[in-house]
């Protein structure tokens, strides 16, 4: 197959923990052609969809007493060629979020895809319906209680009730801007202000899970499918878990609760074609549907001895017959 990774430019990419250079080097691995491009690379041409390719050729990373080792350098481009994304079996949507501007666009350029010829992961139309956050609150036996409001009157009162809660940003991503909320805080209006721009923008608040402090699950799902998961831990100066604050990870199970949270979304993923997603659980309760560019294979394939990569590349094989 010839494959196509939308991603962040290839130099600031980390091969020993992105997910992105895992995908690409299974397939490389599987005997596939792997292409890359960029956001602002994309066109739209007489009606289809077109992007400057250039061919990768990569070298795979090694487990090494259980530390992943890169070369250097550890990949090789071939110079730009303008490519009809259609004459491709498959493109990966594997830009880093949040979902800017240029973003939405280049989701907007690669509905002009026909994926009756080529897959798209993840859908755009799908990546364009789940917001991370918002995604999840139609799984309501899923989610903790939750409000999403611009409101600092509605906050307070939630806050009250609950005794404590997190506030959340909707749009933005690995932790940044989320906050621990107590109705007793001086600080709170100044809180609710600056994070709801003086109540121009909503929020999301939650309220706060004691479960926290032994970690916020990832898990990966294929297709709907749970594949894979690991324990993400707060570093201790800091109470969010996320890998991009510090935070450590560790291997873990997934609990038959957690499953079952898995059983409640597959339906919907499928339908929106969000085939490769992570989803995040704190103390048996999802908090965030993932579907941009989601992570954790490099930690779970280390920690279970898994090949994740292998096994995403394989269903787009048997997709594709």
């Amino acid at each position: 197959m010839k494959l196509a990774f939308i991603i962040d430019p290839i130099h600031l990419l980390d091969p020993c923990h992105d997910t992105s250079v895992a995908l690409m080097e299974a397939a490389q691995i599987l005997g596939h052609e792997i292409w890359v491009t960029q956001v602002n690379q994309l066109s739209v041409v007489e009606g289809k969809a077109w992007a400057l390719l250039e061919r990768v050729e990569l070298i795979p990373v090694q487990l090494v007493e259980g530390r992943y080792q890169a070369a250097n350098p550890w990949y090789k481009l071939s110079s730009r060629t303008l490519v009809c994304l259609e004459t491709l079996d498959a493109v990966f949507m594997r830009t880093d979020p949040p979902v800017t501007v240029a973003y939405l666009y280049a989701t907007y350029i690669l509905d002009y895809i026909d994926q009756n010829k080529t897959l798209v992961i993840n859908s755009p139309s799908g990546i364009r319906a789940a917001n991370e956050k918002m995604y999840a609150l139609q799984f309501t036996k899923a989610i903790p209680e939750t409000i999403v409001t611009p409101q600092k009157q509605l906050i307070r009162q939630f806050v009250e009730a609950q005794g404590r809660a997190v506030l959340k940003p909707l749009g933005n991503k690995a932790g940044e801007g989320i906050l621990i909320l107590e109705g007793g805080d001086r600080n709170f209006n100044s809180i609710i202000e600056l994070s709801t721009l003086q109540g121009q923008v909503p929020v999301m608040v939650q309220t706060y899970l004691p479960e926290a402090k032994d970690g916020d699950k990832r898990i990966i799902l294929l297709n709907g499918e749970p594949i894979g998961a690991l324990n993400r831990l707060s570093s201790g100066s800091d109470f969010r878990n996320n890998m991009a604050t510090g935070g450590t990870v560790a291997q873990t199970d997934i609990t038959p609760r957690e499953y079952e949270i898995c059983t409640q979304l597959a339906e919907t993923l499928r339908k929106d074609g969000l085939i490769f997603v992570g989803i995040d659980v704190i103390g048996g309760y999802l908090t965030e549907v993932n579907v941009t560019s989601p992570t954790g294979v490099r930690e779970i394939d280390r920690f279970d001895g898994t090949r994740i990569g292998h096994q995403v590349i394989q269903w787009v094989e048997r997709a594709k017959k």
